[in-house]
């Protein structure tokens, strides 16, 4: 009990836990990265040319934590744009008996993450609130199902994986440093619904035997208008929107995993 609780410790101070996990442990890993474009790295540039549409990077945390504590194997098939059904459909060739360990960010795309910020930027606080009421009745109604199944897929495919799943920021800070562009009341909606997710996430995940990794208070003091946010806003290209910079991915997403992995490799 003392050592989970350290270990949980360990990731709400942030301290840093790169390479902190035994050889030993490490070796017998067999790890794999499914998801949307938030495990992929979109945002985080340096991507992988051979992944092209998807734009793995680099910084992203799933390589950052391969590339600091060496797993036996490591498999990155996180997409940009991933819904529960393209998981299902087309990464879970990615997983085996062998596998050990599986992350994976989904749900936001199912929920309508971009079609839901372009009717905030474009419809004024009315359009933000009538999306963002949308968005989180699916994620009521429908997202818990598309959930369940992705987990009980992921669970028959790598019967002996941990599997970790890891959660959304809020993107605003409310009263921050942003002079333009969407009102308050606006960044208020969108929070809350990011709110809303990340509550269904740890409920299914919960309810699936996996472990849920809440970024939120990672994220907290670097939210976009803050002084030193750890996500774009509004950007060029377009899907690298939203979306966390590298040191969001390195001081936001990697210490969060990095416990969550280092538990789990450790059993």
């Amino acid at each position: 009990m003392r050592k989970l609780l350290g270990l949980a410790g360990a990731c709400a101070l942030g301290i840093g836990l790169l390479g902190a996990m035994p050889a030993n442990a490490t070796q017998a890993t067999n790890y794999v990265a499914l998801g949307d474009s938030y495990s992929a790295g979109v945002g985080s540039g340096d991507y992988d040319p051979a992944s092209g549409n998807c734009k793995r990077s680099a910084n992203a945390y799933p390589k950052l934590w391969a590339a600091a504590n060496k797993p036996a194997s490591f498999s990155f098939a996180a997409c940009l744009g991933a819904k529960t059904g393209d998981v299902v459909s087309g990464q879970l060739s990615a997983l085996s008996s062998a596998t050990s360990l599986v992350s994976i960010n989904i749900g936001g795309n199912d929920a309508g993450f971009t079609p839901t910020l372009t009717s905030c930027i474009s419809g004024g606080d009315a359009g933000c609130k009538t999306a963002t009421d949308k968005a989180i009745d699916y994620v009521h109604t429908t997202l818990p199902g598309q959930l369940d199944t992705t987990y009980q897929k992921i669970k028959a495919a790598a019967p002996n994986a941990k599997l970790v799943v890891l959660g959304y920021p809020e993107l605003y800070k409310i009263g921050g440093s942003c002079s333009a562009g969407l009102s308050d009341t606006s960044r208020g909606y969108i929070d809350n619904a990011a709110d809303e997710l990340d509550t269904q996430l740890a409920a299914r995940a919960k309810a699936a035997g996996a472990t849920f990794v809440d970024v939120r208070s990672a994220f907290s003091a670097h939210r976009i208008c803050t002084a030193d946010p750890w996500l774009h806003s509004t950007t060029w290209p377009v899907d690298e929107s939203y979306h966390p910079n590298p040191k969001g991915q390195s001081e936001g997403y990697l210490p969060a995993f990095s416990a969550a992995g280092k538990a789990a490799a450790a059993v």
